[in-house]
């Protein structure tokens, strides 16, 4: 079986919603970890405005998850209960199930997407995660407004959110692009590559972790429509 990442987005748009959300970062560990198949799993909040920024946005949060199959994938993110609670209590979900094509660097000290051959052509998408030195975090926030200022005005982008785990020492950036030359383009040039630069000669981070995806499927909708729409209609 070909291993599948599923990353679902869940928000809340009631202050108690909210609060219960905010609680189960904590009470929600002991039954994912419990839910049949389940391997490599996160649960995380998010920023505000794209998502890249130090403020927290206490109405989406998220899941992260690996699964044995993609079949495997959609049947736990639909039917079991601790992504249920999660779907009845939010407004709004969405999940998108992907196949990993390449991937460097470690999460929490493990390795936990797994690369299959294949094709990479097509659409695809880009997940980082690094943890941040605390002593470098004042420099690499000072430079995310820019980073979500372009990104956010990008007509290439599908989609894109920030999370993590930890707020502020913890981020995870995730993005979807039409194809790899269009990504390629954007992490080169403007204030991402100027970010990347200081990553590498200032040294901010302590764990990185890059991986890129084919996209299998997706279910729900973000914004009131399914994001990856947006891919037929530039089709």
């Amino acid at each position: 079986m070909t291993q599948c990442v599923s990353l679902s987005l869940f928000r809340f748009d009631r202050a108690l919603a909210r609060a219960w959300a905010f609680v189960q970062m904590g009470a929600a560990r002991w039954p994912l970890s419990r839910t049949p198949d389940i391997g490599f799993w996160k649960l995380c909040g998010s920023g505000v405005g794209e998502g890249f920024t130090p403020i927290p946005n206490t109405a989406v949060w998220a899941i992260l998850a690996t699964w044995p199959s993609h079949d495997i994938a959609r049947e736990r993110v639909t039917g079991a209960p601790v992504f249920a609670r999660f779907r009845k209590r939010a407004d709004e979900d969405w999940t998108i199930f992907l196949e990993t094509r390449s991937v460097r660097g470690e999460w929490s000290g493990k390795e936990p997407f797994q690369a299959e051959t294949g094709s990479n052509d097509g659409p695809l998408a880009a997940l980082t995660r690094a943890t941040i030195r605390p002593r470098t975090a004042l420099r690499f926030w000072g430079r995310t407004p820019d980073i979500s200022k372009v990104i956010g005005a990008d007509p290439n982008v599908i989609f894109k959110i920030g999370v993590g785990e930890v707020p502020w020492l913890h981020q995870v950036t995730f993005s979807i692009w039409p194809d790899a030359q269009t990504m390629a383009g954007f992490a080169r040039t403007g204030p991402h590559a100027e970010a990347i630069r200081a990553v590498r000669d200032e040294g901010w981070f302590s764990e990185e972790l890059y991986a890129r995806f084919a996209l299998l499927s997706d279910m729900g909708t973000w914004d009131g429509r399914a994001p990856l729409a947006k891919l037929k209609d530039a089709a």
